[in-house]
C-alpha cells in the first residue's frame, strides 16, 4: 500500500491506495484520508485506511472474482455433456404451464426462505387470492410478490444489471421489507449461519457491493455469447448469492436472476425444490470454496428433469 497526493492549489487530498491485478488489467483501490494533513495526522489516518483496504481485499479474496471465472475447453465439455445428458432444449411454455410453473416456483423459492405457507395455498393465494389463516401476513405479501416478479422477467428485455436486480428485489419485497430494493447501506453487514450456528458464508462487505455486482454485470456481458446459457446462469446466480447485496432476500433474487438468463438465451426456467435445498446449499459451498461449478450445473439439469415430469402431468 501506499499513499498518493492530489494537489489542486494550496489544497492536497491525500489517499491509500492498493493496486492489484484483474483479469489482465492493473486496478488500484482507494480510501480517502484527508484534507492538508499533518505528518502526525497522516500517520493516525494511514492505519486506519489500511485497516479499511485490508477488509476489502479480503472480501474480494473471499468473494471469487467473476473475471476469475474462466473456463478451460475440458471443463466445457464436461459441462456440456452434463447438459446434454438433460436433454434439454428450447422449451416455450403455454400459458396453462406458465401459471403451474409459477405457482411452483413461488412456493419452493419461498418455502427454502422459510415461509410456511403450502403449496395448495400459494395457488388459492394466486388464482383466488384465498388468504389462508393462521399465516404470517409477509409470507402471503411474498407469495404475491415472487409471483409478479416471475411475470415481470418474462416480460423484460433486460438480462443482467444493477437497476433490474434492486428492480426484482422491489417487486418481490414491496409490502414486506422497509428496505425493499436497496442495498445494504454501508455499516450493515451479513452473515448466512447454520442450525448450529455456525456461519457458514459472510456477505461482502457494504461498501464493496455495488463495485462487485458491477463487476458481475461485466463479466456477463463480456460472456454471454462465449459461454453456454446454464454456465452463464449459474456463475451469475452463485456470484450475486456470494456477494448477498441486500439485507434479506438474496436468494430469491439469485433464483430469479437465474431463470431470467435462462428466458433471455430461449432456455426454459428453472424450479429449485424445497426438497434438494440441501444439494442446493452445498452447491453454492462448493463454487464459494473452490470454484466448482459442476454441483451447480448437476442440480440445474436435475431440476429441469423434474419440471419436464410436473409438466407432463397437467
Amino acid at each position: 500500500m501506499f499513499i498518493e497526493v492530489m494537489k489542486k492549489g494550496k489544497r492536497k487530498k491525500y489517499y491509500i491506495a492498493h493496486s492489484f491485478r484483474e483479469g489482465g488489467k492493473v486496478r488500484k483501490m482507494r480510501f480517502y484520508l484527508g484534507e492538508n494533513l499533518s505528518s502526525e495526522g497522516l500517520a493516525e489516518k494511514r492505519r486506519f485506511g489500511e485497516k479499511v483496504l485490508d477488509e476489502r481485499i479480503r472480501a474480494r479474496e473471499v468473494i471469487n472474482d467473476p473475471f476469475h471465472t474462466v473456463l478451460s475447453a475440458g471443463e466445457l465439455r464436461e459441462l456440456g455433456k452434463m447438459e446434454a445428458e438433460g436433454d434439454i432444449s428450447v422449451l416455450h411454455l403455454s400459458e396453462d404451464e406458465w401459471v403451474r410453473f409459477t405457482q411452483l416456483f413461488t412456493y419452493n423459492t419461498n418455502a427454502i426462505e422459510g415461509s410456511v405457507i403450502n403449496v395448495s395455498e400459494v395457488a388459492g393465494i394466486l388464482e383466488k387470492n384465498k388468504l389462508p389463516s393462521g399465516k404470517p401476513e409477509y409470507d402471503v405479501f411474498e407469495t404475491y410478490g415472487v409471483a409478479e416478479a416471475v411475470d415481470y422477467i418474462r416480460g423484460t428485455g433486460e438480462h443482467v444489471s444493477l437497476e433490474l436486480i434492486k428492480k426484482l428485489h422491489r417487486i418481490v419485497f414491496k409490502d414486506s421489507k422497509s428496505f425493499a430494493g436497496r442495498f445494504r447501506p454501508k455499516g450493515v453487514e451479513v452473515a448466512v449461519v447454520d442450525s448450529a450456528g455456525k456461519v457458514v458464508h459472510r456477505g461482502a462487505p457494504s461498501d464493496s457491493v455495488v463495485v462487485l455486482l458491477s463487476e458481475i454485470v461485466r463479466w456477463y456481458n463480456e460472456n454471454k455469447d462465449k459461454y453456454s446459457p446454464i454456465v452463464l446462469a449459474a456463475v451469475v446466480h452463485n456470484q450475486f448469492e456470494n456477494v448477498h447485496p441486500f439485507e434479506d432476500g438474496n436468494g430469491r433474487v439469485g433464483r430469479l436472476l437465474l431463470n431470467n438468463i435462462l428466458l433471455k438465451h430461449d432456455m426454459p426456467p428453472v424450479n429449485i425444490e424445497f426438497e434438494n435445498r440441501g444439494e442446493y446449499y452445498r452447491s453454492l459451498q462448493e463454487y464459494e470454496n473452490n470454484m466448482n461449478l459442476r454441483p451447480t450445473i448437476e442440480l440445474i439439469v436435475n431440476e429441469y428433469k423434474a419440471l419436464r415430469k410436473f409438466l407432463k402431468k397437467g
